[in-house]
C-alpha cells in the first residue's frame, strides 16, 4: 500500500493485491465452512442508521468521526463507520429474520472515520465483519470467538492474543456508570479531556483511555466483570467454559469495553503485539436490542470485524508468507515492424493457458529482451525475419539464460512444459550474451 495524495487514505498497488485477495478467499473459506454467506451493503447509509445504532451516549469520538453529508436530493447520508447498522438494516428489510435462526453473514470492504492517522490507522480502512443474529445462547458466542480465531489461524498468524469479558446486560451498565460518576465526578478536574466529557455522557469508555492520569484514578475501582449480575455472569461463565472445552485460548480482561451503546454481555478483542502500541486487530460483541433499536424484531445477536491493513501488517511483521503477483510466464518480442502483429494474435492464443504479454514497438534483441525482463516474465519468446522464415521462434529462460529455437506449432506445448518447472535459478534474470539468429 502507498500513501495516496488524500491524507488517511491510501493506493493498493498491484503486488499488494494478491495479499487482499488471499486474505479474504482464507477468509471466505473458514466462515462458509461454518455456514457464514457473505453479503454486500452500500457504502453509504441514511444516517439515521447510524444515529439509532450509536446511541446518543455513545463515544462522542465515534460521533464526530462519522462522514455526514447532504446530497442533491436533500438526503442525509453517512459514510459507513462500521458494518454492522447496515448489515442489520439490510436484515431487517429483506425478512431474514424469517430464516432459519441463527443467520450467519460476513462482509468485507472500506469504512470512514476522520480520525487521526497514524500506523495501522486511516481515513478510509477496510474490515472484514461477521455478524450472527437470532440466538441469545452462549454456544453462538463462543462460535463468534472461535471463529475469529480460527480465521487467523488459517492466515498463518501467530502470537495472537484473545481478551474476553463482559459489559453485562443493560442494568449492569447502568449501575457501573452510576459507580464510576460517584467515584470519579469529585476527581473529575484531574481526568483528561475526553474523559471529563465521557464522564458526562458514557462513564464505561474511560475504562478505554490511554491517559496515564485517567488509569491511575481507575486503578484502585471494580471493573465491569466485577459487577455484573446473576443472569450476565451465568452467561458469561457459559461462554468461557465452552471455549475452554474447545481448546480455543483466551484471557481474562475485567476492563474490556465496547465504544457503542447497543453492546451487551460478552464482549471481546484480538491482539497482536507486532504491530505497535494499537495492538488489537479486531473484536466485537453481543448486541442484543439493536435489531429493534433499528426498525426491526427484537433478535439478539453478535458480531466481530477485524481490520484488513492491520491483519496484513501482522502477518508481514511476522514473516508469513504470502502470495506475490503473478507475473508472465512469457514477453514476446517484435522483432520487425510485421511481427509487431504476429506477436499479438499469438499472445491471444496463448492467454487462453498462461499469462502472456508482448511489445507494441519493434525492437532489436538487446532492447527487447531488456523489455522482457522488466516484465518479470519467465522466458523471452522473439519473432522476427529469420524466424518467420524458418516457422520458429527463439525462446530464451530469463533466469538461466538457456535458449533454443521453437517451431511455432510447437511452442504452445514448450510454454506448458516451461509453465510445470520450478523456477531454477536464483531469481535474478540473465539476459547477457545476445540472442542465436
Amino acid at each position: 500500500m502507498r500513501p495516496s495524495a488524500v491524507k488517511g487514505t491510501y493506493d493498493i498497488l498491484p503486488d499488494d493485491q494478491p495479499r487482499w485477495r488471499a486474505l479474504l478467499r482464507t477468509t471466505a473459506r473458514v466462515l462458509g465452512r461454518a455456514g457464514v454467506d457473505e453479503i454486500t451493503t452500500p457504502v453509504f447509509e441514511h444516517r439515521e442508521v447510524f444515529d439509532k445504532s450509536v446511541g446518543e451516549s455513545a463515544d462522542l469520538v465515534v460521533q464526530k468521526e462519522m462522514y455526514t453529508f447532504e446530497d442533491r436530493g436533500g438526503r442525509w447520508l453517512t459514510l459507513r463507520p462500521e458494518f454492522t447498522a447496515g448489515v442489520l438494516r439490510a436484515f431487517i428489510e429483506h425478512g431474514m429474520h424469517t430464516w432459519p435462526t441463527p443467520v450467519k453473514l460476513w462482509s468485507a470492504g472500506p469504512a470512514f472515520r476522520a480520525e487521526n492517522v497514524q500506523r495501522g490507522r486511516f481515513r478510509q480502512f477496510h474490515q472484514v465483519n461477521c455478524e450472527l443474529v437470532g440466538s441469545a445462547s452462549a454456544l453462538l458466542d463462543a462460535e463468534a470467538i472461535a471463529l475469529l480465531v480460527d480465521t487467523f489461524t488459517a492466515l498463518g498468524l501467530p502470537g495472537v492474543h484473545v481478551k474476553v469479558g463482559s459489559v453485562g446486560d443493560p442494568e449492569d451498565r447502568e449501575r457501573y456508570n452510576a459507580y464510576l460518576r460517584e467515584a470519579l465526578v469529585p476527581q473529575q478536574q484531574a481526568l483528561s479531556e475526553a474523559s471529563r466529557e465521557r464522564l458526562r455522557l458514557n462513564p464505561l469508555r474511560i475504562l478505554d483511555s490511554k491517559d496515564a492520569g485517567d488509569q491511575a484514578l481507575l486503578a484502585p475501582l471494580a471493573r465491569p466483570l466485577d459487577m455484573l449480575a446473576h443472569a450476565a455472569r451465568e452467561h458469561f461463565d457459559a461462554v468461557t467454559d465452552t471455549l475452554s472445552a474447545w481448546g480455543v485460548p483466551f484471557e481474562l480482561d475485567a476492563s474490556i469495553v465496547r465504544g457503542l451503546d447497543y453492546y451487551r454481555r460478552t464482549a471481546f478483542e484480538v491482539h497482536h503485539a507486532g504491530i505497535g502500541a494499537q495492538s488489537a486487530l479486531g473484536g466485537g460483541g453481543r448486541y442484543d436490542g439493536l435489531v429493534a433499536n433499528l426498525g426491526g424484531p427484537d433478535v439478539p445477536g453478535i458480531g466481530w470485524a477485524f481490520g484488513i491493513e492491520r491483519v496484513l501488517d501482522a502477518l508481514e511483521g511476522e514473516g508469513v508468507a504470502l502470495p506475490a503477483r503473478e507475473r508472465a510466464l512469457a514477453y514476446l518480442v517484435a522483432l520487425d515492424q510485421e511481427a509487431v502483429a504476429e506477436v499479438a494474435q499469438l499472445a491471444r492464443s496463448l492467454r487462453a493457458e498462461h499469462r502472456v504479454e508482448h511489445g507494441y514497438v519493434a525492437r532489436n534483441p538487446g532492447k527487447g529482451l531488456r523489455d522482457a525482463d522488466r516484465s518479470g516474465a519467465r522466458v523471452a519468446v522473439l519473432r522476427g525475419s529469420r524466424e518467420r522464415e524458418a516457422g520458429a521462434v527463439v525462446v530464451k529462460d530469463l533466469r538461466t539464460g538457456e535458449q533454443l529455437v521453437v517451431a511455432l506449432d510447437d511452442l504452445a506445448e514448450h510454454l506448458r512444459v516451461v509453465a510445470s518447472e520450478a523456477p531454477t535459478a536464483d531469481g535474478i534474470p540473465t539476459t547477457g550474451g545476445g540472442v542465436a539468429r
